[in-house]
């Protein structure tokens, strides 16, 4: 097979698999670099002697580094050179990686992985940008963000497990081992990795839109993140919500105005897009709450280790070896809406299903809920990745990758917060647990909702299906 590039140009399909290769492994690091921390929060704690405000400090300056800066990272990679913000920001990545593994203050802690937050804010987009302008439409893109999707996938899920093992070790491993597969990522990215021949978008960089689209993403995630916290401070809480409200909307007067906007309005009104970025906010949300409050019941319920709280959740990597197998064939098949919605609706049954879970349950009791959740990440992250850029111009997949990734992150923070308030507000024990979990249950069922409605349009083999407010060349069947 040769694959082309969005110019048309013809290149081997060994250099494009390779290409694809490493992508794969950046946004693999990506999603295994945040679960492995997780893992390994007890372990830091006890070894810094960080309180619990400063070790949630940890988890939520990687947040507001990853979402505040995504909507800038996506227009720097579509102006400046997907290839170019690719390899600068890995290698950015990559240092302060190592950086947060020598910290001996909280305080160090939190500056590395903030920065290392956003690091990952401007090469994700570019990641994705890359891999869509170097697959030529129709089968070929399909597959190769089918593997894409499920690397991603599997590295959240497979994250879990490598933290255990690494945290037995010392939690330090956990930043030096991303160190040494970044270097590695690094060293293939400069062999494998060319600049995309694709047309730059218009204009420069819209400082105004810019510092206004950028504190105020900042401002919303530090607001969900302080949910968990509301009851030590609701005021300031309502503040900083009110403020980053404030900046939402300077932003959006300035962005109507900009002749080189940092987000043009107009692709909003693709009624497809929009409904993509709220699912990918509500599944990421369910899932993060989920994993959280799974983990806290199997270690501080159950008194499991780590390393068994990672085998349990093992098997949920499933989707690291279906998604690109099974979810590219689906789509070429069915569309990506139908698919998604399939995959949505498995992932509501899954956490129905942990809702009654007791202190006497058997792990072959939740092994239903756990392989259900690989299934449906496997149906559900790989469509949600192929419909983010599909009907968007090509000089814009880097802020269609950027909406997408922002949407993730903000549904992580908001599941993660929702699920600690309600547990705190419903009082300890498992009568807590239960009562928070409803929340993973209600995030994905009105997801489920809000990708019904696209299932009124024609399906389109290998894509969303196009409203038909907003035309959208078709995609070619999937193989």
């Amino acid at each position: 097979m040769s694959d082309g590039t969005a110019g048309g140009t013809s290149r081997p399909a060994k250099r494009s698999w390779g290409l694809l290769l490493v992508l794969c492994g950046a946004i693999f690091l990506e999603g295994i670099d945040v679960a492995m921390l997780n893992v390994a929060l007890p372990s830091i704690r006890a070894d810094l002697g960080l309180s619990t405000g400063m070790l949630s400090g940890v988890v939520s300056a990687y947040v507001l580094g990853y979402g505040g800066f995504m909507l800038l990272g996506g227009r720097a990679a579509d102006l400046l050179g997907h290839r170019r913000m690719f390899v600068l920001w890995l290698a950015v990545f990559l240092v302060f990686s190592g950086l947060g593994g020598f910290a001996t203050e909280g305080w160090m802690l939190l500056v590395a992985r903030f920065v290392t937050g956003v690091a990952a804010a401007f090469m994700a987009p570019a990641g994705l940008a890359l891999v869509t302008s170097s697959f030529p439409e129709g089968p070929a893109r399909t597959r190769a963000l089918g593997v894409y999707a499920g690397t991603a996938a599997g590295g959240y899920s497979l994250g879990v497990v490598a933290g255990g093992a690494l945290a037995s070790l010392g939690w330090r491993w956990v930043f030096f081992a991303p160190v040494i597969l970044s270097a590695l990522i690094l060293a293939a990215a400069l062999a494998f990795v060319r600049e995309t021949r694709v047309e730059r978008p218009a204009g420069g960089f819209d400082l105004a839109g810019t510092f206004a689209g950028t504190g105020a993403m900042l401002l919303l995630v530090y607001g969900v993140v302080r949910l968990e916290h509301a009851g030590d401070g609701p005021a300031l809480t309502a503040g900083v919500f009110a403020a980053g409200l404030a900046l939402l909307w300077l932003f959006t007067a300035v962005e109507r105005r900009s002749s080189s906007p940092l987000l043009r309005l107009g692709i909003l009104r693709t009624a497809s897009l929009v409904r993509v970025n709220v699912a990918a906010l509500l599944f990421l949300a369910a899932f993060a709450g989920f994993q959280f409050l799974a983990t806290l019941y199997f270690q501080e319920l159950r008194g499991w280790s780590t390393m068994q709280t990672g085998l349990a959740l093992l098997v949920m990597g499933i989707d690291t070896v279906l998604a690109p197998v099974l979810t590219p064939r689906l789509v070429g098949r069915f569309g990506n809406t139908r698919v998604l919605f399939g995959g949505i609706v498995l992932a509501v049954i899954a956490y129905a299903l942990f809702l009654p879970v007791g202190l006497d349950w058997t792990y072959a009791a939740m092994l239903p809920t756990l392989i259900l959740l690989g299934l449906a990440f496997a149906l559900t992250y790989g469509p949600l990745t192929m419909a983010a850029t599909e009907g968007v111009a090509e000089d814009e997949h880097g802020l269609a990758g950027g909406l997408l990734y922002t949407s993730i992150q903000f549904g992580m923070a908001l599941g993660l917060s929702t699920v600690t308030a309600v547990s705190v507000a419903a009082g300890s024990g498992l009568d807590a647990l239960r009562t928070a979990l409803i929340v993973p249950v209600a995030a994905v069922a009105i997801g489920a909702i809000v990708i019904a409605f696209g299932l009124r349009t024609p399906a389109t083999p290998g894509g969303t299906p196009p409203d038909a407010s907003t035309p959208v060349e078709p995609s070619a069947a999937a193989a």
